[in-house]
Formats: structure tokens, C-alpha cells, sequence
């Protein structure tokens, strides 16, 4: 395990080195999309329409914020429960996202499409909202306004925290990490 700075969007070679364990900052511009939003994309994708971003060798942070106090561009953004993105996401993966940064368990299907598709999961600390919020410089809504908190967002981020769950090689930090606690106990 090692802590990398990676830049977002993702390319290629960035998902060949990321390990499940690695800690890493993330730079650059990520979007938040939570299930209304998932659903409201994978509609437009079975529709034939043209999405409101550009998906390919994105990140998507499964985040609603809090309203932003004057002079912030974002209120508290801690992430949200990523199992509630899993019907949706090998969808997305399959139009090229790169990247889902949330918490908790992701379900086989979903680690299944992260190894077909090449795309990783990141997980960044519930509970830590307002500390994350200081890692996002910007803060836009660019499709689904009326959603509220759960509007699509383009967030420019600089050094956001986030620990490698899922790789593009099948390992899971969650599952490893619950093997070796029980070999300790």
C-alpha cells in the first residue's frame, strides 16, 4: 500500500497501477451523481440520448452536499452509500466511467463489470463531510437542477482523499481486510 497523487479524469494507465489499499489524492475534476441521477443517466442510455457529460474516464462521486455557507463553493460532502449506485453502475462503466468514489460494500456484479470494464472504486471516510468539502475548490451543477442535493455536480478537486477498495484486478480491500482480522482473532 502506498499513497499516489493521481489526476482525474482517469486514464488508462492510472487504473493499471492502482492497487486495492493504496491511498490516494485526487486532482482535478470529478462529478457527483447519486440513484435519482444514476437512473435518470442509464434512461438517457437506453433511450439512445446523449448524456449530460462526458462519461468516458470519469469519476463519480456518489455525494449530495450540504448547502454551501457564503464564500464556500460546497457545503459539507461526505459520500453516500455506494450499494445504491449497483444496478446502475456496470452500465456506466460500460460507456467508460473509470471511476465511483462512495462507501461501503460494492455488490459481485458491480466488482465483476470494474474487471470487464477496467474502472476502480475508491472509498472516502463517511463522516468526514466538512473535512472533504475542503479539498473541493469548485462546485457547478451542470444537469438534473430540479434533483436538488442530488444534481449532477462538476467538482474541481485538488489532493481529495480516497483509499482504492476495488482494482481492475479483482482484489477487494474490504474482503482482505475482514480475511486478516479473523486470521488475528
Amino acid at each position: 500500500m502506498e499513497t499516489i497523487k493521481i489526476k482525474a479524469p482517469l486514464d488508462e494507465e492510472t487504473v493499471t497501477k492502482l492497487k486495492a489499499g493504496d491511498q490516494v489524492f485526487i486532482t482535478g475534476v470529478i462529478y457527483t451523481a447519486r440513484d435519482a441521477a444514476h437512473k435518470r443517466l442509464v434512461e438517457s442510455l437506453d433511450k439512445g440520448e446523449k448524456l449530460p457529460l462526458e462519461i468516458k474516464n470519469q469519476v463519480v462521486y456518489y455525494m449530495g452536499p450540504a448547502p454551501a455557507k457564503p464564500g464556500y463553493p460546497i457545503g459539507s460532502a461526505g459520500p453516500t452509500t455506494s450499494g445504491r449506485m449497483d444496478a446502475y453502475a456496470p452500465r456506466l462503466m460500460a460507456e467508460g466511467l473509470k471511476g465511483m468514489i462512495g462507501k461501503g460494500d460494492r455488490t459481485q456484479a458491480v466488482k465483476d463489470a470494474m474487471k470487464k470494464y477496467r474502472a476502480v472504486y475508491f472509498a472516502a471516510i463517511g463522516g468526514a463531510g466538512a473535512l472533504i468539502s475542503k479539498s473541493i475548490k469548485k462546485a457547478d451543477v451542470i444537469a438534473y437542477d430540479e434533483l436538488g442535493a442530488e444534481a449532477i455536480r462538476r467538482l474541481e478537486v485538488e489532493n481529495f482523499p480516497a483509499t482504492v477498495i476495488n482494482d481492475i484486478y479483482g482484489n477487494d480491500l474490504y474482503e482482505t481486510g475482514r480475511a486478516k482480522y479473523r486470521k488475528a482473532a
